[in-house]
């Protein structure tokens, strides 16, 4: 039963893949998806402190996001590239914290790993603010590399904004989108444009050369 409820768990996993590389990896071999779960577990594996598996989780969120930095530019436009490293890394960083817990060794079943290795699609989750709490409804966005314009194969309902306790606009949402890998170049120098409702634009641009 252990095992089924992790693996349930897992299926729910949003964590972010902390590693700087040279381009989205479109094919990973089982090695190389092997290699990237100790990634996301080793760091986890060394956290002996609530401060420390912070620390672990805020470095692997800035690792494939592009655009603002919430750290900084709490309120700029940004999204995580939810990439197969990003999932791969991800359940590495589960897979110590469940060791952890049960003490003893828990390892992602082969077939979820093959799953994240055929996923067709990129999955992005963008942050943005605006002035009211429906502001993100009916977002539009699409990928544009040079004269390229991809759009997305679907779009997430926006969360209902949260009152925003920084500078800027008063609410702050997010909503995910999903790109499919075979319609984008992994290497390209790409802008993700955002089309409001209320005719606003938001351009955040993604240096795919820079994330994995």
């Amino acid at each position: 039963g252990g095992l089924i409820r992790l693996v349930v768990g897992l299926m729910g996993i949003l964590a972010i893949g902390a590693h700087s590389a040279w381009a989205i990896d479109v094919n990973l071999s089982s090695e190389e998806a092997h290699k990237t779960l100790e990634i996301g577990r080793t760091p986890m594996e060394k956290a002996n402190s609530q401060d420390e598996v912070k620390k672990v989780l805020q470095q692997a969120s800035l690792a494939t996001r592009v655009g603002a930095d919430p750290e900084t530019d709490p309120c700029g436009a940004s999204a995580v590239l939810r990439t197969k490293r990003y999932r791969l890394e991800a359940f590495g960083r589960q897979e110590a914290a469940e060791s952890k817990k049960r003490k003893t060794d828990i390892r992602m079943p082969e077939e979820f790993i093959k799953k994240v290795m055929d996923m067709p699609n990129m999955e992005i989750e963008v942050q943005l603010c605006g002035d009211d709490e429906y502001f993100a409804e009916g977002a539009l966005i699409e990928l544009q590399q040079g004269s390229k314009r991809i759009k997305a194969i679907d779009i997430g309902k926006a969360e209902r904004g949260r009152k925003n306790e920084t500078n800027g606009p008063a609410y702050r949402s997010r909503f995910t989108a999903l790109f499919a890998y075979e319609q984008f170049d992994p290497n390209a120098a790409s802008v993700f444009v955002v089309n409001l409702q209320d005719g606003k634009e938001i351009r955040i641009p993604a240096e795919f050369s820079r994330v994995k």
